[in-house]
């Protein structure tokens, strides 16, 4: 096998890593009926006129599986970090104690763990597009060393160990799913 074709490899396989990750990243703000610091990580605060990432000015974490608690650095931020997650959609509404933001997770409905189940779908879908990308790229890189003098069974050999390297990848986001369904799906 010749360099290059290593090189066309390692950069497919890179790809499709980066596409799952991102998939993970997705998938991890998809909440599941349990309180997780995780969820608020979209979430943007007004901090002193510059838009910021709520990590960057408080802490948050979870007393128990329906509950989130967040404590700014600065009581002074409560309201702002309250509106931030207020305005950030997620059907939260922050009770502030003065010292902390407390915010109750409210149980899943059937309909809305549907949606959510839905959602994460789409997420998978997305990383199996980006995957199919991914490959497409890669044969149209095999077809130009195949120009270049690469031999027929090479570069047969090279498109079956790419459509191998794409079925583990589909399977990684098929794995991924089932597994966020079920976390969704359990009560």
């Amino acid at each position: 096998m010749t360099e290059e074709l290593q090189m066309i490899y390692d950069e497919f396989k890179s790809s499709n890593n980066r596409s799952i990750s991102h998939l993970d990243a997705e998938l991890t703000k998809i909440r599941a009926g349990k309180a997780t610091p995780a969820m608020l990580s979209s979430v943007m605060v007004d901090y002193y006129g510059s838009p910021t990432p709520i990590q960057q000015v408080a802490n948050i974490t979870t007393m128990d599986a329906r509950t989130i608690t967040v404590q700014a650095w600065e009581k002074t931020m409560l309201n702002e970090i309250a509106k931030g997650i207020i305005n950030s959609n997620l059907g939260f509404a922050p009770q502030n104690n003065g010292e902390i933001l407390i915010i109750s997770v409210p149980p899943l409905t059937e309909e809305r763990r549907r949606d959510l189940v839905k959602r994460a779908k789409t997420e998978a879908e997305n990383a199996k597009v980006a995957i199919r990308n991914n490959r497409k790229d890669a044969l149209d890189m095999v077809k130009d060393l195949k120009t270049e003098g690469l031999s027929e069974d090479m570069s047969k050999d090279a498109e079956t160990e790419i459509q191998n390297i794409t079925n583990g990848f589909v399977k990684k986001v098929d794995d991924l799913l089932e597994l966020k369904e079920k976390d969704i799906m359990t009560i």
